[in-house]
Formats: structure tokens, C-alpha cells, sequence
């Protein structure tokens, strides 16, 4: 073997171990084997499915490339000779394609009729792992020499594409086996995920959503020139995104189901109680202690209070005037069943029918935000390659603000990487535009766009990412 030949077949070994891409590992593995070669035509076939299938091809006389318009598989069978080839474990060197008499080319013959091309030598080399295991064919056509004349493949070289379909074989069950942890994993991160989001009726679609807004937005940050995501980044920004909620795992349901500010025991103890005191009314009408006459304004005094009860416990924010008729209920008191003067209103009931905006009270909202201490806590019992190392603290951080008002760590400005700002946004539009939230109506999108531009006009988001998301539509076919 010539020392050109030697040293093209050490870069070829180079470069098919550097190589993690299926397709470009393909292309690589055929231009090394032309190029080792100095022939004028190849092809690449892998084996799926008892056929080899056409991956990638090339042309230098018809000037084509690629995997456009590649024939339909060709049946794992004798009557191919690239078929063969893989079947008898053994490289096949023709010398002049159209007076060979071993071995069925009429595939040959016919493309040549096609498209006027002239396939004279020929050089068809299987593709096997060390284990045995039957990866595919690599042909190769029309050698030529140094004059750019056809010529029979030659002895010292077919032992080095020999060698080039051997390590490439390996490299691409390697390849393989890559892409195949990684997705599983990717299933585990979703079948995770969608675990969580089944926790909850509201939650059921929430990350799924999240990601497909995902896709489409940084589509049109990738397009309006605003910015550039690697693979590897849109791989890391869309797990950190399936991750996020992770940590609700240990959140109770009660607390993430809760859609009014009483939970279900308190409002039944309430509702008694009011029928409690309506029969205390009756007594005391009964016994000569209060006017009969008065029993039917009681009575819608009592339906009264039941309605605006249930309104402010409901309500996605309690008023002033809300807040002061509690004030006013609490002080209300009535004779109870053991003669002792017992008020309308709890202490424990006005305290969670006063909060001013959503469902929980302080210690259930401390419980719920600490869902993001936990998503960080489980992250970090899972070793992430290197190419995701920023799932994790990407994932922890979705409910920081620019103005340092969000949690668990009050980041400010600069500390919220460009990623996190953007799943913030993400998380916040979809909780305002959902219809399957217990405890609020979902939102329009020009409502849901309202309050993000509010939001960050009083410095909490991102002004520029929040009107890319606005412009972006990323929603359409979603919602």
C-alpha cells in the first residue's frame, strides 16, 4: 500500500471517530471511502428490516449528492449483489460490471439505461460490527487513475476500504447506541414529566405545551436574527423545560388542586354552621326571644351571606369592600348548642377568605413555591452529560424575575441567563391562557399579552423576549 494510501486511512480514522451525527458520520464514511479510492460514484446502504435501505450517495460525473431521490430498498437477497455481499460476508470486485457473468447486475445495467452514466468497475464491501452484527454496504464505482481514466479497483486498496468499512461499522452501532441512550432518556425525562402534569387535572398538558411553544419561538428568534441555537442549546433549553415542574412530585395535592380559598373541610364546616344558626334563629323566635316576623329577612340574610361567601372564595382577588363585609362577619355571633355565644366566622375562615389574590394562604404558597428547591434537589441525583449541564440549574430557576422578586434565590438582572427568562415567559403565558385551571378561567391571548407587557414594565420580565413571544404566534395549532 502506497504511503498516501496509509496516511488517508489514519485521517479517515480521525475523522469517524470524531464524528457523533448519523447522517454526517454516513457522508463522511463515503467521501473517505471515494476519496481513499479515487473513484467517481458511491453509495451507502444500512440494513433495516431484512432490506438494505439507500442513506446516502454520490456522483462526481452526474453531479449528485446526498439522499434526494434514492430507489426504494433493495430485498436482503442473492439477486443483489450488494445483498450478497452482506449475505456471504465478503467483499465483491468487479472489474467490468458489463461483462460479468457471476453475479446478477442488472441493477447496474438499468440505472445506466436511465441515466446514461457508465458503471464499469465495481467495488461492494459489507459493513459488519465486531460482534457480527450485519450493519450495511458500502459500494464503490469506477475507480480511477491518474490520468481520470476507469480502471479495476486496485488489490492494496481494497484491503483499506476493507479496513475503513470495518471501523466504520463499529462507529456506527456506536453511533447508534448513543442515540439510543438518548432517547431513552429523553422518553424517561417525558414519561417523568408527564407523571408530574397527571398529578393534577390543570397540570395534565402544562410542560407539553410549554415545549411545543418552545419549538416555534425559537424558530422565529432563529429567523428574526435575535438568536442562535446549537443543537446541543435547543436540546438543553427543551429538557430544562420538560424538567421544570419536576419538584411538584412531593407538593400535596391539595394544595395544587386547591380552587378556593377554603379547602373542601372548611367550606362544609361553614355551610353547617350557617344552617346551625339558622335553626338557632328558630329557637329563639320558638322560646320568645326574637320576633317570628323577622325569620324571612333572616332567612335571605343567611342566603346572602352564603352567596358572598361563595363568591370571595372563588374570586381571583377580594376587594376592599369584600375585605371590610368580612370584617363586618367576623364580629357576627350567634347562641350555639351548648348556650355560649359562637361567631359566624372563624378566625382560621376570615384568614383564608382574606387573601387578597389567588387560593392559598402564605404557608400553602411557601409549600407550592418550594417545588423549585425540589426539582433542583432531584436533578441533582441524576448525572447529566456535559452537553447538559445546564438542564438543571436552568430548570431550578423558572420562577426568578429580573427585579429580584422572584424565587427561590431572588436572582436579579444579568444572574437569569437568556434561557431562563425565556422558559419564565413560557411557564407565565401558558398559566394565563390555560382553560383547565381549577381555581382561575383561562385568559385570551391579547389579555395573557396585557399582563406580560405589565409585568415587564415593572422591570419583571424580559421587555424584548416578551414581545418576540407576542410576535412569535408560537401558539398557533396549540391552543
Amino acid at each position: 500500500m502506497r504511503q498516501e494510501d496509509i496516511q488517508k486511512l489514519l485521517e479517515v480514522g480521525v475523522l469517524l471517530s470524531a464524528e457523533r451525527d448519523l447522517d454526517r458520520l454516513l457522508e463522511r464514511i463515503l467521501t473517505c471511502a471515494m476519496e481513499l479510492t479515487a473513484c467517481d460514484a458511491g453509495t451507502l446502504y444500512l440494513l433495516k428490516d431484512d432490506a438494505l435501505h439507500f442513506r446516502t450517495s454520490r456522483n462526481n460525473t452526474l453531479r449528485s449528492w446526498g439522499s434526494d431521490g434514492l430507489p426504494p430498498p433493495v430485498p436482503l437477497t442473492r439477486q443483489s449483489v450488494c445483498a450478497l455481499a452482506l449475505l456471504e460476508d465478503k467483499t465483491i470486485r468487479i472489474e467490468d460490471v458489463k461483462n460479468c457473468r457471476l453475479y446478477d447486475l442488472t441493477g447496474p445495467i438499468r440505472y445506466d439505461e436511465q441515466t446514461g452514466y457508465d458503471t464499469r468497475s465495481m467495488l461492494v464491501v459489507p459493513m459488519r460490527s465486531r460482534s457480527g452484527e450485519q450493519i450495511g454496504v458500502l459500494q464503490l464505482i469506477n475507480a480511477l487513475d491518474e490520468a481520470g481514466h476507469i480502471c479495476p479497483f486496485r488489490d492494496e486498496i481494497v484491503l483499506a476500504v476493507e479496513s475503513v468499512a470495518s471501523q466504520a461499522a463499529i462507529t456506527i452501532q456506536n453511533v447508534r447506541y448513543m442515540e439510543a441512550i438518548q432517547e431513552l432518556f429523553r422518553s424517561f425525562v417525558r414519561v417523568m414529566s408527564t407523571a408530574i402534569d397527571e398529578r393534577t387535572p390543570y397540570n395534565a398538558h402544562h410542560s407539553r405545551r410549554m415545549a411545543q411553544y418552545a419549538e416555534g419561538f425559537l424558530g422565529h428568534l432563529e429567523a428574526q436574527g435575535r438568536a442562535s441555537f446549537s443543537p446541543q442549546r435547543r436540546e438543553e433549553l427543551l429538557m430544562s423545560i420538560w424538567l421544570h415542574d419536576i419538584g411538584k412530585v412531593t407538593t400535596p395535592r391539595s394544595v395544587m388542586d386547591k380552587a378556593a380559598r377554603l379547602s373542601p373541610a372548611q367550606h362544609s364546616r361553614l355551610r353547617s354552621r350557617l344552617g346551625e344558626i339558622w335553626m338557632s334563629q328558630r329557637i329563639e323566635c320558638l322560646e320568645g326571644r326574637a320576633d317570628p316576623a323577622g325569620l324571612p329577612a333572616f332567612r335571605q340574610l343567611l342566603e346572602e351571606t352564603a352567596g358572598t361567601i361563595e363568591t370571595i372564595d372563588k374570586a381571583g382577588f377580594v376587594t376592599d369592600e369584600q375585605l371590610a363585609w368580612l370584617d363586618g362577619l367576623r364580629e357576627r355571633t350567634y347562641i350555639g348548642p351548648d348556650g355560649q355565644p359562637q361567631p359566624w366566622l372563624t378566625e382560621e375562615e376570615h384568614a383564608m377568605l382574606s387573601i387578597r389574590r389567588g387560593t392559598l394562604s402564605p404557608a400553602e404558597r411557601r409549600e407550592m413555591e418550594r417545588h423549585v428547591v425540589l426539582t433542583d434537589k432531584l436533578l441533582a441525583q441524576i448525572q447529566f452529560p456535559q452537553e447538559l449541564s445546564h438542564v438543571r440549574p436552568w430548570a431550578a430557576a423558572h420562577h426568578e424575575k429580573l427585579d429580584g422578586s422572584g424565587y427561590p434565590k431572588g436572582l436579579r438582572g444579568e444572574e437569569i441567563p437568556f434561557e431562563v427568562r425565556l422558559i419564565t415567559i413560557l411557564d407565565i403565558f401558558d398559566a394565563l391562557v390555560a382553560d383547565d385551571r381549577p381555581y382561575k378561567p383561562g385568559k385570551t391571548v391579547d389579555q395573557a399579552a396585557n399582563i406580560l407587557r405589565s409585568m415587564a414594565s415593572h422591570g419583571e420580565l424580559d421587555s424584548g423576549l416578551v414581545e418576540d413571544l407576542l410576535a412569535s404566534q408560537c401558539w398557533q395549532g396549540i391552543l
